[in-house]
């Protein structure tokens, strides 16, 4: 069983930054790609970013990207998303998924694995 636990949420203005963290456990982390996701009070759950199991493939939601970050760190079992000129519509709970088999998920669907979240307010 794979275990993900995420970290580095909280009120931020807008313009501000934020670095959101999941940690893995349970199973090799190299062997899956990762993605984060976000979900808006009343929507539902959407892509945010994406790496692959090695790192060399990254892929983001077009409402990201240039202000987000996705990176691994296979040493240390973790995923980070480093966030920037935060938008008050960035606020939503994020949650770290995890594709087994060498996928990389830009689809609620393909997630194997999900992790509990973290709440991103951001004022404006």
């Amino acid at each position: 069983q794979v275990q993900l636990v995420e970290s580095g949420g909280g009120l931020v203005q807008a313009g501000g930054s934020l670095r959101l963290s999941c940690a893995v456990s349970g199973r090799t982390f190299s062997n899956y790609g990762m993605g984060w996701f976000r979900q808006a009070p009343g929507k539902e759950r959407e892509f945010v970013a994406a790496i692959s199991w090695n790192g060399r493939y990254v892929y983001y939601t077009d409402s990201v990207k240039g202000r987000f970050t996705i990176s691994r760190d296979n040493a240390k079992n973790t995923v980070y998303l480093q966030m920037n000129s935060l938008k008050h519509e960035d606020t939503a709970v994020y949650y770290c998924g995890a594709a087994n088999n060498g996928r990389t998920p830009i689809r609620v669907g393909e997630c194997d694995y999900w992790g509990l979240g973290t709440q991103v307010t951001v004022s404006s």
